[in-house]
Parts: structure tokens; sequence; C-alpha cells
């Protein structure tokens, strides 16, 4: 955990933006579809990781940490 856990986010921070949004007046399709669209964004995010990663392991290696 890191301590800029307990800080609070900008307001117009994306995820805050989601979790604040009213989910009430969407339809089933809308649910779906925003649920597709986060999942798309979380296999988007590991990928970066993944890569990140993958880029250090590389570093690490040529300059034999």
């Amino acid at each position: 955990m890191s301590p800029d856990d307990d800080l609070p986010r900008r307001a117009d921070d994306v995820l805050v933006v989601l979790a604040r949004q009213d989910l009430d007046p969407l339809s089933v399709e809308e649910l779906h579809a925003r649920i597709a669209g986060l999942e798309a964004e979380i296999v988007r995010t590991r990928r970066k990781i993944e890569g990140a990663v993958n880029h250090r392991a590389t570093a690490d290696a040529l300059f034999k940490r």
C-alpha cells in the first residue's frame, strides 16, 4: 500500500468519476457494454504492466543488476 492511497484523488480522476456515476438510469444492455469496456481497459492495463515488467527485466539483464 502506497502512502498516497490515503490522499484524496483529483476530482476529475476517471476512477472517481466512474465510481460516482449513478447506474440506475442505465439499461441492462448499457450495463453489459460498460462492463465490456471496463474489462477491455483491464486487459490493456495488464498488457502495459507486463510490458513495463519485461522492459525492466531486459534492462536489468543488460546491466546485470
